[in-house]
């Protein structure tokens, strides 16, 4: 979600967490990962996209290797892993990341946190079909028919002169595909792993930092730009989103898994648009039409009626596919 890695945990405790231990670190993660689209949109004034998403992951790796380095746990040893991480790190940040950069470039950032919001409607369909890590039933279909409608209302299908917007919503869109094939190929050759949270998903962002580094300036043209020569407001916001949403934010997420499991800890998903909205209006002044978080809110109802999670409100949740938080 969003570019940190999901690793899938058991769905219980050994006795309920009290919400005060959890609820404000789910909000937190939420605003860390909402704001995320800010920064992006920020960052792509000076910096190319593949610049902005090598920063990020750079940014990213020294945190969680200093983690790694606290904790006195070492990265992956076993070749096969750092195979499955290569890919992961692709499919799952440098991609997604870049595309995002691309999108922004074309559309606001609240617009862009809106559609990081339809991840869980493309992990189904692809877990299914291609992993075969789930199962496909009515209720699933059912909230995957609702969450395209969603997606409709959001584009704005209606209209017919979209131009540049269309082609930022796709770009977006399409990073969240990537999020879709990443997290159920990670849960077909990750998740049976001994290794911590933090070594895997450190292994994850070096993998990404050495495909933008050999990527960037072959697509780019370019040699990446001095920090000096950025705004303080560009090198904060490649700070910010490496050392906060893929270093700080992992840590907060895993500790959030441990007390109330992945299903729950999920639901974080639900709320980063909320944050992406917010901050897109009020700092960065971008425009809101109606149809937007309206398509937004249908979206979500897609995902909570595909996850089952109407349906649980009652009684503990079942993790049916694990959605990450994304960006």
């Amino acid at each position: 979600m969003s570019g940190v890695s999901t690793v899938t945990t058991p769905d219980s405790t050994s006795s309920p967490a009290p919400v005060r231990a959890w609820l404000p670190v789910m909000l937190a993660l939420a605003a860390i990962w909402g704001c995320s689209f800010l920064f992006i949109s920020v960052g792509v004034r000076e910096l190319p996209p593949l610049y902005l998403a090598l920063g990020r992951v750079v940014a990213g790796s020294v945190v969680l290797l200093t983690i790694l380095a606290l904790k006195r746990e070492a990265l992956p040893r076993d070749p096969r892993l750092w195979a499955h991480s290569f890919v992961v790190g692709a499919i799952g940040s440098a991609i997604p990341w870049t595309l995002f950069g691309y999108g922004e470039e074309r559309i606001p950032s609240l617009l862009a946190g809106i559609w990081n919001g339809i991840t869980p409607l493309v992990v189904l369909p692809i877990a299914v079909l291609i992993f075969r890590t789930e199962r496909f039933s009515a209720q699933r279909g059912v909230g995957l028919l609702i969450g395209f409608v969603g997606m409709l209302v959001v584009l704005g299908a209606w209209r017919v002169n979209a131009g540049a917007d269309l082609l930022g919503q796709g770009l977006c869109m399409l990073a969240a595909v990537f999020y879709g094939l990443a997290i159920p190929y990670q849960k077909r050759f990750l998740a049976g792993t001994t290794l911590s949270g933090t070594a895997l998903s450190t292994s994850l962002l070096l993998c990404a930092t050495v495909q933008l580094a050999v990527v960037a300036p072959l697509v780019t043209g370019q040699a990446p730009p001095a920090p000096w020569s950025l705004s303080a407001k560009t090198v904060l916001s490649v700070l910010a989103l490496g050392a906060l949403g893929s270093g700080l934010a992992f840590v907060l997420n895993m500790r959030n898994i441990r007390l109330i499991g992945a299903s729950r800890s999920s639901m974080v998903t639900y709320l980063m648009p909320i944050f992406s909205i917010i901050v897109g209006v009020l700092v960065l002044q971008e425009h809101l039409t109606w149809y937007q978080p309206v398509g937004g809110l249908v979206v979500l109802l897609g995902v909570a009626v595909s996850q089952g999670v109407l349906r649980n409100l009652r009684r503990k949740p079942v993790v049916v596919a694990e959605a990450p938080a994304i960006t």
